[in-house]
């Protein structure tokens, strides 16, 4: 069976980001992906913005996946976003716990992906595969490896389909991770996340940010460059190694974070030369 290909993009916050995603999503259409996801900001802040560029893409055939959390949101507005998106014939959710926005902290709590995922299932069924984040290098809040692993298995139990991953550029986490994952009961599959390196200044920033490593090797030959087009080039190269040796490995597919960018992914998925298809979800089973 060809891999799962997926692609992730984030809301744009004006018509010409829009004009440019939708662009970006029928570029990448050639590579047939079992669907497009398209993020959430915290606390629900982009809740229209995500609703409508997912329910407008599927009005146009396209298989898209809201992220969603409850963030600031009451019972009643999650059950409404989910309805509609149910209305609109959308099949996949990406349940996370999120993040508050700035301000929010003493007047909301964190409703937790275990829990989201069980209040889905509770109103909706089976009508939604469920998506839910992992961390193969721990998310930056967890206090040991093994709490880490348990939150993750806490949401397959409440009734998850699969995870996919936080980026990363080292293969032995996630193939560690994926050992350490089934031998706690974790059976359900766990797509690897796949950021391409365009900006490596930015991705420093970020990748401190959000808990993600990025090796003391790849760093060096990074700074050894001073023209940003060489370190494109080198980061591709790195990258396209990384989800060799992943499907190699056995990883189940690839889950691409496209910054709505469609060249980086491209060049990545063409160097491949994988006939990468949208796969059936069959054997995914709800635990």
């Amino acid at each position: 069976m060809a891999p799962r290909i997926s692609f992730e993009f984030f809301p744009p916050k004006t018509e010409d980001g829009k004009q440019k995603l939708y662009a970006t999503r029928e570029a990448l259409q050639r590579f047939d992906p079992a669907f497009f996801s398209v993020t959430y900001g915290a606390g629900g802040t982009t809740r229209d913005t995500t609703a409508g560029i997912v329910t407008g893409l599927k009005g146009q055939g396209v298989s898209m996946a809201p992220h969603l959390s409850f963030g600031g949101d009451d019972e009643a507005t999650v059950l409404a976003l989910l309805q509609r998106y149910a209305d609109a014939g959308i099949d996949r959710i990406v349940a996370l716990r999120g993040d508050m926005p700035s301000g929010m902290g003493a007047i909301a709590q964190l409703v937790y992906a275990n829990e989201l995922v069980a209040f889905i299932r509770k109103h909706f069924g089976q009508q939604f595969h469920l998506e839910v984040a992992a961390y193969p290098e721990i998310h930056p809040e967890s206090t040991s490896y093994t709490e880490d692993i348990r939150y993750l298995k806490g949401k397959f139990d409440a009734g998850a389909n699969s995870g996919l991953t936080q980026y990363f550029y080292n293969p032995d986490a996630y193939f560690y991770y994926i050992d350490q994952c089934e031998k706690a009961g974790i059976e359900a599959p766990i797509y690897p996340g796949i950021m391409p390196i365009t900006n490596f200044t930015n991705l420093l920033r970020f990748s401190r940010n959000c808990g993600a490593e990025i090796p003391r090797w790849l760093v060096q030959r990074m700074e050894a460059f001073t023209d940003p087009a060489d370190q494109r080039k080198l980061g591709e190269e790195v990258v396209t190694d990384l989800c060799e040796t992943l499907l190699e490995g056995g990883a189940p597919g690839l889950h691409f974070y496209t910054m709505n960018l469609a060249g980086p992914t491209s060049r990545i998925l063409d160097q491949l030369g994988m006939e990468v298809a949208a796969v059936s979800d069959e054997s995914e089973t709800a635990q």
